[in-house]
Formats: C-alpha cells, sequence, structure tokens
C-alpha cells in the first residue's frame, strides 16, 4: 500500500477484499494490523489486517458542505441533558429484548449520534439520544424525541426494521440509519458520502471494541469462579 499523496487535506479510500469501502484521513500500520484514521488525530480508528485490504487510494477532501441554519425549535429546558448511566443502559436492554438487538449495538449508535446527550439536536434537526428526524419520529409513535425513554424505543425500531430490510447486513443498515434508505437503495449499498462512510465505521468500531470487552470479563468471571477458594477454617 502507498502512503497519500502530499495535497491539500488529501485523504484515502481503503476497498477490502469483501467489496466494503470507506474513506479515511490517513492510514498507519500497527504491528501486524493496518490502522485508518477517521480524522487528523489518533483517537478514532478502524483496525484490519493487510489480507482484507484490497487497495488504498488517495482522494481529495469532498466539498465543504453548506452550513445548515439550526432548527427553530429548541429541546424544553427541564429535560435531562444526560442519564445516569444505569437508566440508559436499563431503556437499551429492555428495548434489546424487545427488537432481539445487541444491547452493544444499542449502546454503540447512541454513542454515535449524540454520546448520551438526550437533549442533542443535530444541524439537520436531528433529536434525543438516537437522533430521530422529527418525521422519522413521527411515523415510529415517538410524540416527544426529549424523552429518552420514547427516543430509545423509537431508534431501536426503526433500527430493527433497517436490518429487516437489508437482510441483516449492519452496514446497510447503519447507513441508511445514518443517510436514508433511499441513499442505499440509490447506490446499491452504502452511499459514497464521507460523513456516512466514517459513521458506518465509527459504530462499528465501536461495537467491535465493546463486544470484546465483554468477551474479556466473561472470561475473566468464569476463571475466578473456577479459582479454588483456600479453606481458612482453623
Amino acid at each position: 500500500m502507498a502512503a497519500s499523496a502530499a495535497s491539500a487535506r488529501a485523504g484515502e479510500r481503503v476497498t477490502l477484499r469483501n467489496g466494503f469501502t470507506m474513506d479515511c484521513d490517513h492510514h498507519a500500520r500497527a504491528e501486524n494490523r493496518v490502522r485508518f484514521y477517521m480524522t487528523t488525530g489518533e483517537d478514532n480508528y478502524v483496525e484490519f489486517t493487510p489480507q482484507e485490504i484490497a487497495v488504498v487510494e488517495s482522494i481529495p477532501d469532498p466539498p465543504r458542505a453548506a452550513p445548515v441554519t439550526p432548527p427553530a425549535t429548541s429541546p424544553p429546558p427541564d429535560s435531562n441533558a444526560h442519564l445516569n448511566p444505569a437508566d440508559l443502559a436499563e431503556m437499551l436492554a429492555n428495548a434489546g429484548r424487545e427488537h432481539n438487538l445487541d444491547v452493544d449495538l444499542l449502546a454503540s449508535v447512541v454513542k454515535a449520534e449524540s454520546a448520551g446527550n438526550a437533549r442533542a439536536v443535530s444541524r439537520a434537526g436531528a433529536r434525543g439520544l438516537m437522533q430521530l428526524m422529527p418525521g422519522t419520529a413521527a411515523n415510529l409513535g415517538v410524540e416527544d424525541s426529549f424523552k429518552p425513554d420514547q427516543n430509545v424505543r423509537g431508534g431501536s425500531t426503526y433500527l430493527d426494521e433497517l436490518l429487516t430490510r437489508y437482510h441483516d447486513n449492519l452496514a446497510q443498515a447503519l447507513a441508511a440509519y445514518n443517510a436514508g434508505p433511499a441513499a442505499v437503495d440509490k447506490y446499491h449499498g452504502i452511499p459514497p458520502y464521507h460523513e456516512t462512510r466514517v459513521y458506518v465505521a465509527r459504530v462499528i468500531h465501536e461495537f467491535n471494541r465493546r463486544v470484546k470487552t465483554r468477551a474479556v470479563q466473561a472470561r475473566l468471571s468464569v476463571a475466578s469462579a473456577t479459582v479454588p477458594q483456600k479453606n481458612t477454617a482453623r
């Protein structure tokens, strides 16, 4: 793989052997893996093995999107901006059980969408923990997107519908969650939008991280339970 050619704000496009493509800022080797960094910093990255990578190309950054005027509607001042982690975990667990979705997947979407801020409002007008657009929220029966339980219930229902629509293809379902099903259908896959590709990579990276952490904790728990206890009786 060749490093990206020096140019003003050049980026890179990586194509995997399974056909998945994504855009990133730059890449670097890390032991026996390759890290693709989503920004100029070193914190947000996705790793692949060299065998998974087909090609890395240098591309110019897409033109900046025109600024969007923030919506006039503001969240009510008495909304809780940050939930108690335990309360949020319980909401996600309930939604996961209802829709047979991995709770770590839902938590990863919440982190990418709002970082747990129940009052979050995007420039485009998406609201709440799982950033529901008003029209989508209305279709899902969500009366108040700033109420965490309604927002999580609506967002989980929507993600479940998208996974069904795209036959459990997580990348396509996440792309549709971010850019809309029409864009995914138009391009027959993840649309060539920088924001959407970064979003999909970010959620999947966070989901994989959480799953690995969960597996490690489970192994430690089993190991701890099987360690023979020292008999201290005299």
